[in-house]
């Protein structure tokens, strides 16, 4: 057990027994950095008013930190000195070169997300043309739930180097712009006042900033109108939209509001009188 296997640095020789020994150190900071994280999490951070985002990147960063410290305690128990870790880095250095890039670009855009907080749990996200909801963010992949229910894994990398729509970060009010024809044989005031009432009577809809009904331009065979609407929740986005569909479907039919068919006029003209040969 104790046969040397390959020197590492000058004075370091790695044995059967110094691998042993190793991965028991990692094996048991592993497991110390997972206690720790849990007790900080439900013993003390629970007890703040801290954002669930922070505490989750506050128990991250320390499970990294454990890790860190248990790999350096595990290079010590079997004798490696700075300069065999130098050399190590060295050759995963040439590793990265050969095909280690995206691992690397992940791990990097891991730190970055947990420091600078752009992206949290829970946030609606929209990636990669998906939207959904962020529910666990690791050193390399990020987990989002979409709106069917399905998980799925995004590097990291995504979140640094592509366009992410985060619907929760800063100010999360989002603005609805609903588009409706109506006839032009309707009354333009009761379109106004009909749409305003629609408004008025959804509860998820904000009071202020308040809602604007605008008529965008005469089209072909309608008033094109927009109703403008905020909400506080992005993610009754979908819904919002639906209940003010149907609220003004039942709201014009209640004023006899028309919202037209596409109509095309059709002008047929007389033919013109042929003449006739004469015999």
């Amino acid at each position: 057990m104790n046969f040397p296997l390959f020197p590492i640095g000058q004075n370091s020789m790695i044995t059967f027994t110094s691998i042993l020994v190793f991965i028991t150190v990692i094996v048991a900071f592993s497991i110390l950095a997972k206690i720790v994280t849990r007790v900080i999490l439900k013993k003390i951070l629970a007890q703040t008013t801290l954002e669930e985002g922070v505490q989750f990147t506050f128990t991250r960063i320390t499970n990294y930190l454990m890790l860190v410290i248990g790999a350096i305690v595990a290079f010590q128990f079997i004798g490696v000195d700075l300069s065999g870790i130098v050399v190590i880095l060295g050759f995963l250095s040439v590793g990265i070169g050969f095909g280690l890039q995206n691992l690397t670009s992940n791990f990097i855009s891991g730190i970055m997300l947990l420091f600078e907080r752009h992206v949290q749990i829970g946030d609606r996200v929209t990636v990669a043309g998906t939207e959904g909801d962020v529910e666990e963010i690791n050193i390399r992949s990020t987990t989002v739930r979409t709106l069917n229910n399905v998980s799925i894994i995004v590097p990291n990398s995504e979140f640094i180097s592509a366009n992410v729509i985060n619907w929760s970060h800063g100010d999360i009010k989002v603005r609805l712009d609903i588009d409706v024809g109506v006839s032009y044989d309707s009354d333009l005031d009761a379109v106004f006042r009909s749409l305003h009432e629609v408004a008025d009577e959804n509860k998820d809809v904000m009071k202020t900033p308040k809602s604007d009904v605008l008529l965008m331009s005469f089209g072909d065979s309608a008033w094109d109108m927009r109703l403008r609407i905020w909400i506080e929740d992005p993610k009754k986005y979908n819904e919002v939209r639906s209940d003010i569909n149907c609220a003004i479907v039942r709201k014009f039919r209640a004023n006899n509001i028309e919202i037209p068919f596409p109509q095309r006029d059709l002008h047929v003209r007389s033919p013109l009188p042929l003449p006739l040969a004469s015999n």
